[in-house]
C-alpha cells in the first residue's frame, strides 16, 4: 500500500520492503538499523527528481506540482513510509492474534463481517500499539491535583487511557460489540494521526478478508510461543504463524 502511495516501481519494491522491515528491526544491531534508513531515505531522495521527470498516478508524484522542495518531499516520502507501514502491519497482525486469541469475537466477525468497522475501533482501544508518548509544558498547568511546572515533560500512556474504567466499562474485555469512539491510538487533538483514515481501510480490508476466504483460520502454535516484539516503540509480533483447512 505504501508501495501503491509512493510510486514505488515494481522491480524495487523487494529491496524497498527490506530496508524498511530493517528500520523497525530491534533484532538488528543499532548501526544495521541506522544504514537501512540510510539507504531507504536515499532511494527516496532518488524517486523524488525521477517523479518530477516523469510524474506517475501517486501521491508523490502530485506533491512534486507543489512549493515543496525536492528535500522536503524526500522527508514527506520518508516519514510517510516510517508513519504508515509498520504502524499499521503491526495493528493487523496483533489484531489478527487478539481475535484468535478471542474465538467467541472471531466468531461474532465472522457471522456479521459489516462488524470490521468497530472491531478496528475496539482493536485500536484494546491493543493501542504506540503505547506511549512525551509532552513538555509551555506554562504552569494544573492537572488532577498536580502542578506541571513550564519546561517539565510529562510521560502520557495512551494505553493507561484507553483501559481506563471511567471511560470504558470493563475495558481490560475485548468486545467487538463495543463502542469505542474516543480511543486514543491514533492520538488526540492536534497531534492527532494524519494517516488515520488510510489505515482505517487497510485493517478494514484486512481483516474482513482473513474472516471471509479462511473461515477456519486458527493460530499453528500455542499463544505463549507467538514471538513478541518487547522494548519497541510499537507492540507488535516478529511473526504469527497460523493455519487452516
Amino acid at each position: 500500500m505504501i508501495c501503491e502511495l509512493l510510486g514505488v516501481p515494481y522491480a524495487d519494491r523487494d529491496t524497498f520492503q527490506r530496508h524498511a522491515m530493517a528500520v523497525n528491526d530491534h533484532n538488528l544491531a543499532p548501526e544495521e538499523r541506522f544504514a537501512a534508513y540510510g539507504d531507504l531515505d536515499a532511494y527516496v531522495g532518488e524517486l523524488v527528481p525521477a517523479k518530477r521527470a516523469a510524474p506517475t498516478d501517486d501521491l508523490l508524484s502530485e506533491l512534486t506540482a507543489s512549493d515543496l522542495s525536492d528535500e522536503e518531499l524526500r522527508g514527506v516520502g520518508t516519514f510517510l513510509l516510517g508513519a504508515g507501514l509498520d504502524t499499521t502491519a503491526n495493528m493487523i497482525a496483533l489484531g489478527t492474534f487478539a481475535l484468535l486469541s478471542h474465538p467467541e469475537q472471531l466468531a461474532a466477525l465472522r457471522a456479521d463481517p459489516a462488524l470490521a468497522d468497530r472491531a478496528v475501533e475496539e482493536l485500536m482501544r484494546y491493543l493501542t500499539i504506540a503505547h506511549t508518548n512525551v509532552r513538555s509544558a509551555l506554562a504552569d498547568v494544573e492537572l488532577d491535583g498536580h502542578l506541571i511546572r513550564a519546561g517539565e515533560t510529562v510521560t502520557v500512556s495512551m494505553q493507561a487511557a484507553d483501559r481506563d474504567p471511567a471511560r470504558f466499562a470493563d475495558p481490560d474485555a475485548l468486545d467487538l460489540h463495543r463502542q469505542a469512539s474516543g480511543h486514543l491510538g491514533f492520538g488526540h487533538g492536534l497531534h492527532q494521526c494524519l494517516g488515520q483514515q488510510l489505515a482505517r481501510v487497510e485493517m478494514r480490508v484486512a481483516l474482513r478478508a482473513l474472516v471471509t476466504h479462511f473461515p477456519t483460520l486458527r493460530l499453528a502454535v500455542a499463544p505463549e510461543d507467538v514471538p513478541m516484539r518487547v522494548n519497541t516503540n510499537l507492540d507488535g509480533v516478529h511473526s504469527l504463524p497460523v493455519t487452516w483447512g
